[in-house]
This record gives structure tokens, sequence and C-alpha cells, in this order.
């Protein structure tokens, strides 16, 4: 039986990832009237007077909202919402494995911008956080961003900022192992969706010295016609030296691929034209852009894929979790550019100096001292950064 057909078996079996969970038993007439009525008209009226009490007297402080429209769901496309379920769950159930927060999968039957985002604000008082997942690019980008603008807990697009925080975090080692400065490399990407965007985003906020992004039309540069505004946006702040052409044209001369796109776009060749003992962290999944091996034989230092049968697996669990975990422990009132660094080199930090090797540059998504890692770093971030309502 291969893992598809195992894992529908399994959520045969399951009926569903996760369950709800009383944290009080009501056993007996106390009880019931202290967790429910009268009792409990007391707690209510406290949260009408100060709704932030709502944090101190329900479960809201650790209650996160995974929240899908169904648009981009792994790589199957706009299959709806009801069909996302399972990965929402699935979310759900990372999020209380790893870092002990509670999270509820909630799929919207609509991919209209503005009922997307008036839903969530209308229900965003019941939750801490929102986490965007699987909703398409060029969309999500105007739903976080609005949704940031509307509400006063934190708003993260895991599609886009998880990657890019383990793509830093990667980085960051890759670095270290190898003796070099992030601000001193060309980097050359494949993919210019959520992921990509955000990725190239961060790393620009690094200092990386150069970024070549190519979509599916090759490289993307100021001055040449642009099919989203969003490529029109980062066609200003990418490729400095306005080169021209097609990915393999990119490739010369390159210090990293970051590939976010599709199997198969890399050739031996294309690496074999790259500078020196290049990384190549190539993500696209199930196929990554390049397989390891041919990477390797082509003269890559260090490999990276999304795939947890190859070294060096580029997973945004190592980092949502813990994010999430930080951003409610300060009660942030969102999650900023100096939390996503923070995080990133907390991650990169649970692999200590001494342990680093091309095959290990990443720690083990199992380690269950990341999220707590993370999640200090978060907070301690957060209220560096001004955005947190409570102190360590």
């Amino acid at each position: 039986m291969d893992i598809m057909e195992a894992s529908l078996k399994k959520h045969e079996e399951w009926q569903g990832k996760i369950e709800v969970i009383s944290r009080t038993r009501i056993n007996d007439k106390e009880t019931l009237s202290l967790a429910y009525t009268p009792g409990v008209a007391k707690p209510c009226l406290e949260i009408e007077k100060d709704p932030e009490l709502s944090y101190k007297y329900t479960r809201r402080s650790n209650l996160v909202a995974v929240i899908t429209d169904g648009s981009a769901v792994l790589g199957l496309g706009n299959i709806g919402g009801i069909a996302g379920m399972p990965v929402m769950e699935g979310k759900c159930a990372l999020f209380k494995e790893f870092a002990d927060v509670d999270a509820f999968p909630l799929c919207i039957k609509s991919n209209d911008t503005d009922e997307i985002v008036r839903t969530i604000e209308l229900i965003s008082d019941s939750f801490g956080g929102i986490n965007l997942e699987d909703i398409s690019a060029p969309r999500c980008f105007e739903i976080e961003q609005r949704l940031k603008e509307k509400l006063d807990i934190p708003v993260f697009h895991d599609d886009q900022h998880g990657t890019a925080v383990v793509v830093t975090a990667a980085l960051i080692n890759a670095c270290k192992l190898s003796g070099r400065k992030i601000e001193d490399l060309t980097i050359v990407m494949s993919g210019a969706g959520a992921a990509g965007i955000a990725i190239a985003k961060m790393l620009l906020a690094m200092n990386v010295k150069e970024i070549i992004m190519c979509g599916s039309r090759g490289i993307i540069c100021k001055g040449e016609p642009q099919k989203y505004s969003t490529h029109e946006e980062m066609a200003k702040i990418t490729n400095r030296q306005h080169r021209k052409g097609t990915l393999a044209d990119a490739f010369k001369g390159a210090d990293v691929f970051i590939g976010v796109s599709k199997p198969g776009l890399v050739t031996k060749e294309m690496v074999e034209s790259m500078n020196k003992d290049p990384f190549i962290f190539a993500m696209s999944n199930p196929t990554p852009e390049i397989m390891p091996d041919e990477a390797k034989a082509a003269g890559a230092y260090i490999i990276g894929t999304g795939r947890s049968d190859f070294p060096n697996q580029i997973n945004n669990v190592v980092a949502f979790p813990g994010i999430f975990k930080g951003a409610l422990k300060v009660r942030a009132t969102q999650i900023n550019e100096a939390m996503k660094i923070a995080a990133a080199n907390a991650i990169a930090g649970c692999v200590a100096d001494s342990e680093l090797t091309p095959d290990y540059i990443l720690p083990n998504a199992f380690d269950r001292k990341i999220a707590d890692a993370v999640c200090e770093a978060v907070a301690k971030a957060a209220i560096d950064s001004g955005v947190a309502k409570l102190k360590l």
C-alpha cells in the first residue's frame, strides 16, 4: 500500500485529526454552576467592561484559527475549502503537538477577497491569532495586508512567511558552515508566487547582496512588462544589474538557488554554471526542481529540499508553532519582520556549530527544543520592537 492509500485509510479510521476536550470536569451541581449558569455570567460581565480580559477568562490566549478558502491547497490547486479540511486539521494537530498551542480549522466557502476579509474580521474576537493557509496568490497578499490593518492580533500567512523563515535559517547555517557572509551572496530564485516573494523580501531584509527572481516568463527585470503587480514591485527591489533572459541565464555566477516552483526545471549544466560550491534549495514538492544526486554531481556543496527522505528538509513545522507560541505569550498585535528574523536565528541556533555538516544545517523537525527556542526569541523581539502587550 503506498502512502496515499495508507493515509486515506488512516483518515477514515481517525475521522478527523483533532477533537475538543474540556479543560474542566463538570460532574456535579457546583462545577455546573461555576462553568456555566449562573456563575459564568460574572466573567461575561467583566469581559464586557474590558474586552482584553477575554485573554484571562477564556482560551483565547492560546487559540489560533487556521483558515483557508481552499484555493491553493498543497499542490492540488483550487479544490475548495471543504476539500482542504484535512490539511487544516493536520496543521492544527501540528500546532498542538509541537507547541501545545490550540488551533481550530475554518474553511471559508468563498474565493472572494472582500468576503474572506469580512468573515475573518467578524470572528477574530474568538482567537488570539490568525494563521492563513493555502490561499492563492496574488489574493493572499491583499487578504493578509487588509487583515493586519483591521485586527490587533497576529495575522500570519504561513505559506509565505513560515517558508521564508525556514529558508533564512537554512541560509544562515549554510553560510556559517562554508565561511561565507549572507551580504555577499547572489541568489537566483525560481518561483515568484506567495512563498517566493516572501523569501526574497526577508532575504533582502537580511542584506543579501543580489536576488534574481524568475517567473514563468524568465528573469523579472525592471522596465519589462510584468504579468502581476506583485512582480512589478519585486522588479524594483531585485535584479539590480538588470539582467534579462531565462532561468538558465540567471544561474550564471550565482551562489545560491532557491526553488519554489515546478519539478525538473534545473539541469546539471545550470548548477555547473554557478560559482564554486553553491547552495541548492530545491523545494518543489513532491519532486524538486533538481534531484539531490544530480545537484551534488554538478558540484553543489549544500542541498536542501522540502522532502523528509532527503537531508536538510526545509519544513515549516520548525517555524510556525514556535512563532505563534511566542506571539501569544506576550500578546503581540502582529508578527513583524524583527520577529521573523529572530525566529530564523533561533531555528539556526538549534544546530550547534560543532554539529553542522553539508547534510545537517537544519534541526530535525521532531527536536522538541525548537518551538521553545523560537517562542522565546519571537517573544523578546515582539517586546523589543514595541508590538507586545505583555512583558516576559
